[in-house]
């Protein structure tokens, strides 16, 4: 996963605002790949743009959700001083049709969680803040450099990130509480990277925007629901028409992670 905990929800969100969903394609758990844990970001990237192509679509199709209005890139993405590929779907989707997206990622992929975020609502306590690099500089080497760099700079902050072009994003999580897992304020979050980002490079990167936003995680306990049941029971539970047709995706991702598994070494 990208970030590692619960945030701040607030009141629902008109279905005209857009809407971040991120997660990762290869899978946490349920799959024997014992070398996929040392996987190299090439290899990762290769597998998630073939599920991108092959797999997200049907997925948002078995919701109801016209594949064609999501936009899906596949960016580097930052949890716990790791960087991996990570999927970020991008849609004007209301509150309710988000987390059923969110959860059905989450049951194919077999995620401990999934984050839906929305950056552009101040009406949120979770800090934000977004560093710019220069044009096509930022890579997911240059990324995970600058995420260790951060995390020696001020503890707390090799947390997690998402990338989207030039651009990295850190996200203050919270608990259910309102308790930043960085220990952090938001303050202290952005003076945080902002002094990481005077000290790097090359390439010479800048903060260019911070504030508040909106962000949840859907979750699975895979230790207490091994086959999904707390994704599946936002779906409609298992044997529902949903869930059942999302078996049948299932069952065609598991394919696509066997043939990776045997392409790369993963097993």
């Amino acid at each position: 996963m990208l970030i590692a905990a619960l945030v701040s929800m607030t009141g629902a969100a008109a279905a005209d605002e857009r809407v971040l969903i991120s997660y990762e394609a290869t899978p946490s758990v349920g799959f024997n790949l014992p070398k996929l844990k040392t996987a190299g970001y090439a290899e990762r990237a290769a597998f998630s743009k073939e599920v991108l192509e092959k797999i997200v679509p049907k997925i948002a199709a078995s919701i109801s959700v016209d594949p064609v209005v999501l936009e899906t890139e596949v960016t580097p993405g930052g949890y716990l001083l790791k960087t991996n590929a990570s999927l970020q779907t991008e849609a004007t989707l209301d509150d309710v049709t988000a987390d059923r997206l969110a959860a059905a990622f989450g049951y194919i992929f077999h995620q401990h969680s999934v984050l839906v975020s929305r950056l552009d609502d101040s009406s949120g306590s979770t800090g934000f803040v977004t560093v710019r690099f220069p044009e096509d500089t930022l890579d997911a080497t240059v990324a995970q450099r600058f995420f260790e760099k951060a995390d020696a700079v001020e503890k707390g902050l090799g947390g997690g990130y998402t990338a989207f072009g030039d651009e990295q994003i850190f996200l203050n999580v919270v608990d259910g509480n309102g308790k930043p897992y960085s220990g952090l304020d938001n303050a202290r979050f952005l003076d945080g990277l902002k002094r990481t980002a005077a000290s790097f490079g090359p390439p010479a990167p800048q903060v260019s925007d911070s504030g508040t936003a909106t962000a949840r995680f859907i979750g699975n306990d895979w230790d207490k629901a091994p086959k999904g049941e707390e994704y599946a029971a936002r779906l409609g539970g298992a044997g529902s028409p949903t869930v059942t047709g999302l078996d049948v995706v299932a069952t065609e991702y598991a394919v696509l992670v066997s043939a990776s598994a045997s392409r790369f070494g993963w097993n």
